[in-house]
Protein backbone atom coordinates (compact mmCIF):
# COMPACT_ATOMS: atom_id res chain seq x y z
CA UNK A 1 0.00 0.00 0.00
CA UNK A 2 1.53 3.08 -1.52
CA UNK A 3 1.63 6.15 1.28
CA UNK A 4 -0.72 8.10 -0.48
CA UNK A 5 -3.22 4.93 -0.23
CA UNK A 6 -2.59 4.67 3.56
CA UNK A 7 -3.59 8.01 4.00
CA UNK A 8 -7.02 7.96 2.45
CA UNK A 9 -7.31 4.54 4.29
CA UNK A 10 -7.14 6.73 7.40
CA UNK A 11 -9.52 9.71 6.56
CA UNK A 12 -11.97 7.14 6.12
CA UNK A 13 -11.07 5.41 10.04
CA UNK A 14 -11.33 8.09 12.09
CA UNK A 15 -8.77 10.65 11.34
CA UNK A 16 -8.53 13.86 10.31
CA UNK A 17 -6.71 15.00 6.65
CA UNK A 18 -3.89 15.69 8.87
CA UNK A 19 -3.72 13.22 10.84
CA UNK A 20 -4.04 11.35 8.16
CA UNK A 21 -0.65 12.51 6.56
CA UNK A 22 1.32 12.21 9.61
CA UNK A 23 0.18 8.75 10.14
CA UNK A 24 0.87 7.32 6.93
CA UNK A 25 4.80 9.79 6.59
CA UNK A 26 5.19 8.79 10.14
CA UNK A 27 7.58 6.05 9.11
CA UNK A 28 10.17 8.78 7.48
CA UNK A 29 10.71 10.31 11.86
CA UNK A 30 11.93 8.57 14.79
CA UNK A 31 9.51 11.02 16.39
CA UNK A 32 6.77 9.90 18.87
CA UNK A 33 4.24 8.65 16.83
CA UNK A 34 1.25 8.95 19.61
CA UNK A 35 2.52 12.62 20.07
CA UNK A 36 3.08 13.24 16.35
CA UNK A 37 -1.00 12.25 15.98
CA UNK A 38 -2.21 14.00 18.65
CA UNK A 39 -0.51 17.42 17.69
CA UNK A 40 -2.05 17.08 14.13
CA UNK A 41 -5.63 16.87 15.59
CA UNK A 42 -5.79 20.41 15.94
CA UNK A 43 -5.71 21.10 12.55
CA UNK A 44 -9.05 19.57 11.28
CA UNK A 45 -11.52 21.41 8.65
CA UNK A 46 -8.95 23.56 7.71
CA UNK A 47 -8.15 25.30 11.41
CA UNK A 48 -11.76 26.90 12.41
CA UNK A 49 -14.34 25.76 10.09
CA UNK A 50 -12.84 25.31 6.69
CA UNK A 51 -11.37 29.19 7.22
CA UNK A 52 -8.00 28.14 7.10
CA UNK A 53 -5.22 26.46 5.58
CA UNK A 54 -5.79 22.58 4.36
CA UNK A 55 -4.81 19.80 7.08
CA UNK A 56 -3.49 17.90 4.38
CA UNK A 57 -0.90 20.34 3.51
CA UNK A 58 -0.53 21.16 6.89
CA UNK A 59 0.51 17.51 7.53
CA UNK A 60 3.05 17.48 4.48
CA UNK A 61 4.60 20.92 6.02
CA UNK A 62 4.94 19.56 9.44
CA UNK A 63 6.31 16.01 8.43
CA UNK A 64 8.83 18.16 5.99
CA UNK A 65 10.02 19.95 9.22
CA UNK A 66 10.90 16.74 10.99
CA UNK A 67 12.71 15.03 8.35
CA UNK A 68 14.22 18.37 6.96
CA UNK A 69 14.61 21.03 10.36
CA UNK A 70 16.42 24.17 10.24
CA UNK A 71 16.96 27.48 8.23
CA UNK A 72 15.81 25.69 4.77
CA UNK A 73 12.38 24.25 6.08
CA UNK A 74 10.37 27.44 5.39
CA UNK A 75 11.59 27.28 1.82
CA UNK A 76 10.35 23.75 1.49
CA UNK A 77 7.17 24.56 3.03
CA UNK A 78 6.80 27.13 0.08
CA UNK A 79 7.49 24.17 -2.00
CA UNK A 80 5.32 21.82 -1.06
CA UNK A 81 2.49 24.75 -0.90
CA UNK A 82 3.40 25.49 -4.72
CA UNK A 83 2.85 21.80 -6.08
CA UNK A 84 -0.13 21.75 -3.63
CA UNK A 85 -1.56 24.31 -4.95
CA UNK A 86 -0.95 23.26 -8.70
CA UNK A 87 -2.83 20.07 -7.99
CA UNK A 88 -5.15 21.15 -5.72
CA UNK A 89 -6.17 24.57 -6.62
CA UNK A 90 -6.13 26.21 -3.66
CA UNK A 91 -4.54 25.80 -0.50
CA UNK A 92 -7.45 27.32 1.78
CA UNK A 93 -10.08 24.72 2.69
CA UNK A 94 -13.25 26.43 2.25
CA UNK A 95 -12.19 27.26 -1.22
CA UNK A 96 -10.98 23.73 -1.97
CA UNK A 97 -14.06 22.50 -0.67
CA UNK A 98 -16.17 25.35 -2.81
CA UNK A 99 -17.51 26.54 1.00
CA UNK A 100 -18.31 30.11 -0.82
CA UNK A 101 -18.58 29.54 -4.31
CA UNK A 102 -20.27 25.99 -4.54
CA UNK A 103 -17.72 24.76 -6.98
CA UNK A 104 -15.72 22.04 -5.42
CA UNK A 105 -11.71 22.29 -6.20
CA UNK A 106 -10.40 19.26 -4.65
CA UNK A 107 -12.16 16.88 -2.65
CA UNK A 108 -10.37 15.70 0.60
CA UNK A 109 -8.93 12.31 -0.76
CA UNK A 110 -7.09 14.04 -3.34
CA UNK A 111 -5.88 16.48 -1.58
CA UNK A 112 -4.81 13.96 1.01
CA UNK A 113 -2.64 12.28 -1.97
CA UNK A 114 -1.61 15.61 -3.51
CA UNK A 115 -0.24 16.57 -0.11
CA UNK A 116 1.96 13.24 -0.31
CA UNK A 117 2.32 13.76 -3.92
CA UNK A 118 4.11 17.73 -2.81
CA UNK A 119 6.30 16.48 -0.60
CA UNK A 120 7.27 13.41 -2.38
CA UNK A 121 8.13 15.74 -5.27
CA UNK A 122 9.98 17.95 -3.11
CA UNK A 123 11.77 15.70 -1.09
CA UNK A 124 12.30 13.00 -3.21
CA UNK A 125 14.95 11.67 -1.40
CA UNK A 126 12.83 11.62 1.73
CA UNK A 127 10.34 9.36 0.32
CA UNK A 128 12.23 6.36 -1.21
CA UNK A 129 12.02 4.47 2.20
CA UNK A 130 8.78 4.24 1.23
CA UNK A 131 7.54 0.59 1.95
Amino acid sequence: MTREEKAVYYKHNGFNCCQSVIKAMIDLSDSDKEILTKAASGFAVGMGGMEATCGALIGATMMAGIVKPGKKSAITAREILNKFQEYSGATICKDLKGKDTGVVLCECDDCIRNAIRAFDEVLPMESESEG
